[in-house]
């Protein structure tokens, strides 16, 4: 099917088979439909809005259908009616429920394209929003990782935290600033990529790749590196002794010559634009700091994925990335 016709198949259908079209798009070009749908969730605050820039950048570029979700939870609702009130408890949760629908359908007219869905569940905010994504494990959940409903916070250690260790989904998480928009669409230029050495983190490789191709994004392959406390010499009176400039440069040497291999099986991948930093320094603060310096990119990471994040890549280095980066951060789950 030529490029022409594809483009036809899909205005004649996109609306009804848009999820079809994604999966027959990266068909047609010999890849897995990595991300079939995107699911958004909202709490009807502006904060957790500032995550609608990506989702519309990704469900434009990408062709996804997207799904906007708010989980009503009545049981929270009834905790916070008075005595006096609590009598009208099935009103409350109906006129919420109206309300939460016109809500939804007002920010589903700002995606082009049209072919957003709007659901308004009953339950607990995560496990709704993990039991919707559950239906298709390659969906993506794109979310903010704080926001306000007027009943509770969206916090990571919260909402967004329990989603994050709950879902085997893929999650991309949005770090609502103050400065953060909420109208539009984001722009992305690069995927920064940080390894560790081990085969488990190498897994985001696929679905960079992927990104990459479809969203024209270079890849920046990424290792800190520092001097592991037991190969550090101790004086008579305990203290540390200064590092060995040698022992840095061979481990300098040895992050680089990983990074320049790496950098040739993801071009083996497709991927044009690809290159590799190195820095010395702790890997979570290194990540950080050089990400804040990249315009317009977003973390990729990856995470074992059996049982929510049990257990990070990385050790505890996603989590403090997640928490502390003002940059989009792409959870994927390893197999």
């Amino acid at each position: 099917m030529s490029d022409i016709k594809l483009k036809q198949w899909f205005v004649v259908y996109s609306k009804p088979h848009a999820e079809q079209y994604a999966q027959l798009h990266f068909r047609l070009k010999g890849l897995e439909c990595f991300f079939p749908r995107l699911l958004v969730p909202l709490d009807g605050s502006k904060t957790a809005e500032k995550v609608l820039p990506y989702s519309r950048f990704l469900a434009a570029r990408l062709k996804l259908p997207v799904e906007l979700l708010e989980v009503i939870d009545i049981v929270e609702i009834a905790r916070l009616l008075t005595p006096e009130k609590a009598r009208y408890l099935n009103t409350v949760v109906e006129n919420r429920i109206r309300s939460s629908e016109q809500y939804l359908k007002a920010v589903a007219a700002t995606f082009p394209g049209g072919n957003v869905k709007c659901l308004v569940e009953k339950g607990t905010a995560a496990e709704g929003i993990i039991e919707k994504a559950a239906a298709n494990k390659s969906t993506l959940i794109n979310m903010a990782t704080h926001g306000h409903s007027g009943i509770k916070r969206w916090l990571l250690g919260s909402v967004a935290e329990k989603v994050l260790r709950g879902a085997t989904n893929p999650l991309l998480l949005i770090k609502a600033t103050e400065e953060a928009k909420t109208e539009g669409e984001a722009n992305l230029r690069s995927v920064i990529v940080p390894l560790d050495g081990s085969e488990l983190a190498e897994q985001v490789f696929p679905t960079v790749a992927e990104l990459a191709q479809e969203l024209k994004l270079e890849v920046i392959l990424f290792r800190a590196y520092t001097i592991p406390l037991s190969a550090l010499a101790v004086d008579p009176e305990g203290y540390y002794v200064a590092t060995d400039e040698q022992l840095i440069a061979a481990m300098r040497d040895e992050a680089v010559a990983y990074l320049e291999k790496k950098t040739e099986a993801i071009k083996k991948l497709g991927v044009d634009k690809v290159s590799y930093v190195a820095e010395y320094g702790l890997a979570a603060d290194e990540i950080i700091s050089f990400a804040r310096k990249t315009p317009d990119n977003l973390v990729a990471m990856c995470t074992h994925g059996h049982s929510g994040v049990k257990r990070w890549v990385l050790g505890s280095v996603t989590e403090t990335v997640v928490r502390h980066s003002g940059d989009p951060v792409l959870v994927i789950r390893a197999t």
